[in-house]
């Protein structure tokens, strides 16, 4: 064969249209397993379409769960927590729980290991000054150990108190433990001296998620532990929203418009605070490799579900390790619940099929359902994303309260007529769901369900609601913006 004779960009362009319809052939039969519908057109869409950018991002971000190691800790924890609370039984017989509500509980228990609880709530706290100010009251008086978990941390003039507290604990013989996610915290004014500040103080602190390449420590970017958690001597616990930062988050720009995040926090005691440790000796071990001792760490606040001061309370913990999907699932089940009057508040409200279908299901069979969001949101396109349901939800009779910018939104829960709300870390969008770890708390049969809604009366106050007139008369480049970053968001 006479190989000069032979067209080499012409072998080169048919070897390439091959190469891109076997791969486009592939993907159709292969993108969409196990995986939710939108998301899989939307991989496809872009495999199709730009098979040079698709292919390369689906085979680095494709799976939204993770695999090996932390796949097999977090399978074990559920099988250890159902072992250790087998003996009880998932709704105590003094919590009152009507059929429906039990048979969500059950279903939580069933996909995470952890039962209704009694748990006190000793209070909600909506800004970081409070919310400091009271976990600084609890460490100053902590005695044996200090667990810190958060998504965001820095040691600022907000903070500063908090850090200091812990640096004392310590210097009086306190074991103080930390978790901050790597990439969550990295990227805010003096990381370096941070870090630094924490092994000074002789505060025993890890990253969690990290992305280290010189110390082989690779891995998936967008897979986070978003979970904001504190627990003091088994007996006390915080969660909710709140990053340990200041409200602008260090940004001059921020600070220069006045922005500033609104989250919401609730401190706890009793039996809950079991599940809440737990939750933290798991990502401990899996950062760590340290097995922490269960009989000293992990112990007993007998109370009763019902008793006055308290709640029953049930813990969900949810991220890439839980293929399953926890907190999806509890948000659409508890949503079914709702009979007269849904309250949801999320700063980023990007809801799949399931969750949306509920919540419009909800208002059109008469529920009065309200959703408080920003006017302005802090992400480019989570914010457009989130736009694009507007219409849908509003001609479908839910009204949404616009929260006044440049103030962020930042608080996370949700409130099921008068029986039972969820508060904690997981806004209802896509990463939520799937990519972050995070961690929501149940509660019914007490106080904490009718505090939320007088949360909800302040938010309204202040907010404005979105009319549907208004919102059929935004431009068309809105709109297709809008559209453009509701498809991206499915890309996962």
């Amino acid at each position: 064969m006479d190989w000069s004779a032979v067209d080499w960009r012409q072998v080169l362009t048919t070897t390439v249209l091959v190469v891109e319809y076997l791969i486009k052939i592939v993907a159709i039969g292969l993108v969409p397993e196990n995986r939710r519908p939108a998301s899989a057109q939307a991989w496809l869409l872009l495999i199709l379409f730009l098979p040079i950018v698709g292919v390369p991002l689906f085979l680095l971000i494709g799976s939204p769960y993770v695999r090996g190691r932390r796949r097999a800790i977090q399978a074990d924890a559920i099988d250890l927590f159902r072992d250790a609370t087998g003996h009880l039984p998932v709704l105590p017989e003094s919590a009152r729980a009507e059929k429906h509500l039990a048979s969500v509980l059950t279903m939580m228990y069933s996909l995470t290991g952890i039962p209704v609880a009694a748990g006190e709530n000793r209070g909600l706290h909506d800004s970081m000054e409070s919310l400091c100010r009271a976990m600084v009251d609890r460490i100053c008086a902590a005695r044996h150990h200090v667990h810190v978990e958060f998504y965001i941390m820095s040691w600022d003039e907000a903070t500063d108190e908090f850090f200091t507290a812990l640096t004392e604990a310590v210097q009086r013989g306190v074991k103080v433990r930390l978790l901050l996610d790597h990439l969550g915290s990295r990227r805010y004014p003096q990381w370096g001296r941070f870090k630094k500040r924490m092994t000074a103080a002789g505060i025993d602190w890890h990253l969690m998620m990290p992305i280290l390449p010189l110390k082989g420590r690779i891995r998936r970017p967008d897979l986070r532990n978003h979970r904001k958690l504190l627990v003091v001597d088994s007996g006390t616990a915080f969660l909710g929203s709140h990053n340990l930062i200041h409200p602008s988050y260090n940004k001059r720009a921020n600070r220069r418009m006045g922005r500033e995040w609104h989250d919401l926090s609730v401190e706890l005691g009793g039996e809950i605070v079991t599940a809440v440790q737990s939750v933290f000796l798991v990502d401990w071990f899996t950062e760590t490799g340290e097995v922490l001792d269960q009989t000293e760490y992990l112990e007993g606040r007998t109370s009763t579900p019902g008793a006055k001061g308290l709640n029953a309370m049930q813990l969900v913990p949810s991220g890439p390790g839980f293929p399953t999907e926890p907190n999806l699932r509890l948000f659409t089940s508890l949503v079914h619940l709702a009979q007269d009057k849904l309250t949801i508040t999320s700063p980023y409200f990007v809801p799949d099929e399931s969750l949306m279908a509920a919540i419009t299901t909800a208002a059109l069979r008469g529920v009065e359902v309200e959703l408080f969001v920003g006017e302005k949101a802090d992400q480019f396109f989570v914010g457009h994303a989130q736009n694009s349901y507007y219409r849908q939800l509003l001609e479908a009779g839910v009204r949404i309260h616009l929260y006044p910018a440049p103030a962020i939104l930042h608080a996370k829960y949700l409130v099921v007529d008068d029986v039972v709300c969820a508060i904690g870390s997981s806004n209802m969008d896509f990463r939520s769901f799937i990519l972050d770890y995070e961690i929501m708390l149940v509660a019914f049969d007490g106080d904490l369900v009718s505090q939320l809604q007088a949360n909800d009366q302040t938010y309204r106050d202040v907010s404005t609601e979105l009319e549907l007139e208004q919102w059929l008369r935004r431009n068309w480049f809105q709109r297709y913006v809008d559209n453009l970053c509701r498809l991206t968001s499915a890309l996962m």
